[in-house]
């Protein structure tokens, strides 16, 4: 879908239209079109996938609203009624590492769709229900059906590569019922890949169903030699079960009830096998894992600290933002990492899962403790160019279908970012502040040295002290920050900015990360090692400041082009500078005043683009949108330079966007058009939800805010100047940590401050705040 606009109606309103049915790979064709029919304007929905450019699916997410439900590499994508239908372009289906092992789930009762109630996912995002009823229906034996007199409640969950259903029917009727339920189902074992519409010239076989007396086992076996299972298992056994249905035939008395249940199992394995032994029953399964799966939720929320306010609406963000991050964690050998989100990038993505780490820092370090474990783990050895791999390199994304493992897309394991190596050295010296744990970093510093060393060498081809990218594959990623469509790195005149170019914010976290070395190494007692990575830094944040900052513009420039070009517009890139320390003090004032200005801050958040700038659209990608973890980077930024106020004005309009919004959640980003009175944010018709960094973003604003700093070497919790909300009166910290001993503090709003007081304290720890 384009959007697109006439060049001959001489008016600003957008509307829908279709331009060369192909897609995003028939762009030219679309220029083409766009040429003949005086069509003037395309604008760009988001890439659906970071690693090539155009949606995946046919249908906005928006429009379909659907549910979605994750553990571990497994997630699911559900229509409001709890269906599946992958079949006409939806992304709906069970997927698990990058494959969708079930692409249609289909209930009927008595032949007819039935009528959904509602349905909506648990607070802690574990189960997902959904209330159905019947519509009116034909006579039976008990005489006519009138509408609503059965009662449907199926409930959903994901545990350990299974999707696990109870569904309960209840007669309300005055009369005994026939009623017959009948279940389709298919598996198209299509990869992720193919999902958002990309073609193969080839796929794997399909095999014969496995039809037992309760349970149908589909299997595919790809051209990576992998087969791929999935078994459906009921519980009792249909009165008729078939390859692609299985019907249940059930008599109610009024007000009688029957239980159903469904377990969806998936499997992998290297090469052709007949179904494994059999498995518990679909009853006995349900309810043995969800016991396990909000036992293992119990443990996750009483590792990390948490907030509590006098706001409930306040409350309720803060509780779906811990569950989105908690469904969102996937466990790895090293510990718990954050996958980036669902549908797209439920997977692990370098960048993603640092900046979330960054953000959970002050109430979970256990997750950065699990990403730069992982990261160290997988960091480049070798050049790969076309995976734009180098040595030092960590990770941009790493994918498991069978696309990648036959390279029919590079992103197996993939390093097409630039900035994901200086943040996995931010990420090691905030992990060392927060948490005292030395030998974690003497173990890392071998992975820290390599990414030094690819930020000296091929991070910097040309030697002139700034950082660098341009991809080495041509299926890779053509711009490798954050902002990574096509479009989002141009001069003022639009034109795009060609390599290699670096990012304004590449050299702040450049910057950051020379610093945490020092602080590591000086740990480490590598004196002299600290000190020239100090030198370093200080050269530097002199050549940034010469080169990026733009006195006319009253902020830093974009980027510097391939020419050493600078990209002369405003957009919230620079306010990383303020974020990783880089941005010299007399300019964090009139840095902070560009941001907040109308034309970057939108009441809601501040944009990715001003407005104002040629390439401006608040419907883009990243040329004005709205971003949640963008937001709260730069929020930290102006809390670094004391300006917490601001800091928590865009506290305020984050909440005031996330009070308007389904279930309570941040998405990855919404369009960046004014916040308007009585008005919700306008959603990004693809954006994904939940998005780990997006999730996270209110309980790192709120810390932001609150001027939060930990020294473990002396057991001691740190405010600085705390500032609350215009909405918030009273905020608690419970259960923050450091090592084995834990505080509860409350802050109050004071007449023209904020005043703090210790509630409850275990073990060697205390807290101290300067006003």
């Amino acid at each position: 879908m384009f959007w697109v606009a006439s060049a001959t109606s001489g008016e600003n309103k957008l509307t829908p239209g279709v331009i060369a049915p192909g897609g995003w790979t028939s762009r030219r064709r679309a220029r083409h079109a766009v040429a003949a029919t005086g069509v003037c304007l395309i604008v760009q929905p988001k890439p659906l996938v970071k690693t090539e450019p155009g949606p995946a699916a046919q249908t906005s997410l928006q429009e379909r609203r659907p549910r979605s439900l994750k553990h571990g590499d497994s997630f699911a994508l559900f229509d409001r009624a709890g269906d599946l239908d992958g079949l006409s372009g939806s992304p709906e289906g069970l997927f698990h590492l990058d494959t969708r092992y079930l692409s249609r789930l289909g209930l009927r009762v008595n032949g007819q769709v039935p009528v959904l109630l509602g349905s909506a996912v648990s607070p802690d995002n574990i189960t997902l229900t959904c209330d159905l009823t019947n519509p009116e229906m034909p006579a039976d034996a008990g005489g006519p059906l009138p509408a609503g007199r059965l009662h449907l409640r199926r409930t959903k969950f994901i545990w350990n590569g299974a999707c696990h259903e109870r569904i309960a029917l209840r007669n309300y009727g005055h009369h005994k019922r026939q009623v017959q339920l009948d279940f389709t189902f298919h598996a198209d074992f299509a990869d992720l890949f193919e999902v958002r519409g990309r073609s193969r010239p080839a796929r794997g076989r399909m095999h014969e169903p496995v039809v037992e007396d309760a349970r149908v086992t589909l299997r595919y076996t790809g051209l990576d030699d992998v087969t791929r299972s999935t078994t459906l298992s009921f519980a009792p056994a249909p009165d008729s079960i078939g390859a692609d249905g299985a019907s249940f035939l059930v008599e109610l008395q009024p007000g009688q009830r029957c239980v159903l249940f469904l377990s969806v199992a998936v499997r992998e394995v290297a090469a052709e096998a007949p179904p494994g032994g059999a498995p518990l029953t679909a009853d006995r399964a349900f309810h043995a894992a969800l016991r396990t799966s909000r036992r293992a939720s119990r443990q996750v929320a009483a590792r990390a600290a948490r907030v509590e306010s006098s706001h409930e609406i306040f409350n309720e963000v803060l509780r779906r933002a811990s569950a989105d991050l908690d469904m969102l964690l996937t466990d790895k050998p090293g510990g718990p990492y954050p996958y980036a989100g669902i549908p797209w990038f439920s997977t692990a993505f370098g960048r993603d899962a640092l900046i979330t780490a960054w953000q959970t820092l002050w109430f979970d370090p256990a997750i950065a403790r699990g990403v730069l474990h992982f990261l160290a783990a997988t960091q480049a050895r070798e050049e790969d160019p076309a995976n734009d791999a180098e040595p030092g390199k960590i990770l941009h994304e790493m994918r498991a279908g069978e696309m990648a493992r036959l390279r029919e897309v590079p992103y197996g394991r993939y390093y097409g970012s630039v900035d994901s190596t200086p943040l996995f050295v931010m990420l090691a010296g905030a992990y060392l502040d927060r948490s005292g744990d030395l030998d974690l970093l003497r173990d890392l510093w071998p992975n820290i040295e390599a990414a030094l060393g690819w930020i000296d060498s091929a991070g910097d081809r040309d030697g002139d002290g700034f950082v660098e990218y341009q991809r080495r594959t041509p299926q890779g990623l053509e711009n490798q920050g954050w902002k990574d469509s096509a479009d989002s790195i141009f001069h003022a005149d639009g034109t795009l900015a060609e390599g290699p170019i670096a990012l304004v914010e590449m050299q702040a976290y450049v910057y950051a990360a020379w610093q945490a070395a020092a602080r590591i190494g000086r740990a480490l007692g590598l004196d002299g090692r600290a000190a020239t990575l100090e030198a370093r830094a200080a050269r530097l944040r002199e050549d940034f400041d010469a080169a990026f900052w733009d006195e006319e513009l009253g902020t830093y420039v974009l980027a510097l082009d391939g020419a050493d070009r600078p990209c002369r517009v405003r957009s919230s890139n620079a306010g990383h500078a303020l974020f990783a320390g880089i941005a010299k003090p007399e300019r964090a004032a009139r840095l902070v005043a560009t941001l907040m200005d109308p034309a970057s801050f939108s009441g809601w958040g501040i944009r990715t683009l001003a407005v104002g700038e040629v390439r401006y659209n608040p419907m883009s990608y990243h040329n004005g949108s709205v971003w949640p973890h963008d937001n709260a980077m730069i929020a930290e930024g102006f809390s670094r330079y004391g300006y917490r106020a601001e800091a928590a004005r865009v506290l305020e309009g984050m909440f005031a966007a996330a009070e308007h919004l389904e279930l309570r959640r941040l998405p990855e980003l919404f369009c960046g058009f004014p916040r308007r009175n009585g008005d919700a944010p306008t959603p990004y018709p693809v954006a994904c939800a939940p998005q780990a960094w997006a999730a996270v973003s209110p309980l790192s604003l709120m810390a932001s805010c609150l001027g939060l700093s930990f020294a473990p070497e002396i057991r001691c919790i740190s405010f600085q100047r705390p500032a609350l909300p215009a909405f918030l009166h009273a905020v608690t910290l419970r259960n923050l940590r450091l090592g084995e001993a834990r505080i509860d503090i409350g802050f109050r709003r004071v007449e023209e401050g904020v005043g703090m007081a210790v509630l409850a304290r275990e073990g060697d720890i205390r807290a101290t705040m300067t006003s």
